[in-house]
């Protein structure tokens, strides 16, 4: 099974990261508010996929993803932020970062992400019996 870690300072979006990879099917194994935490848990956890914001205290995601590449060179690493300028996503490439999704977090954007980075499909039936769950916890 696909692991997942979200990176991310603020605790409302890791919970709706966290709801929205459980609705897809996919595990969560941790989560991170800062970089220096996300670096630590990857080392910890070894996870399939990290979701990365890059404006966060201390370490920003841009430096954890290259140092987690600095350990993985084969980590997957999706970075989502509300900082979507040009210079930033082409920043978060050369980071690492197999793909970039801008904030707000749209339920399909990131299904389309996540199977894209991990080469998978994901459990439709179950996604659909809980988006409605999924809207409730976005509005």
């Amino acid at each position: 099974m696909n692991s997942i870690m979200i990176v991310d300072d603020t605790a409302f979006t890791r919970h709706v990261l966290r709801s929205i990879f459980e609705t897809l099917g996919l595990h969560v194994v941790a989560e991170a508010a800062s970089g220096e935490e996300a670096v630590r848990n990857y080392c910890l956890y070894k996870p399939s996929l990290v979701t990365m914001d890059i404006t966060m205290p201390g370490m920003n995601g841009l430096t954890a993803s290259r140092k987690i590449m600095e350990l993985d060179k084969d980590a997957k690493i999706i970075i989502c932020s509300a900082v979507s300028r040009h210079d930033t996503v082409i920043k978060a490439i050369q980071a690492g970062a197999r793909d970039f999704i801008a904030k707000p977090l749209q339920l399909e954007r990131i299904e389309w992400a996540v199977q894209k980075v991990l080469g998978t499909g994901v459990d439709v039936r179950r996604r659909d019996r809980h988006v409605k769950q999924i809207a409730e916890v976005l509005v």
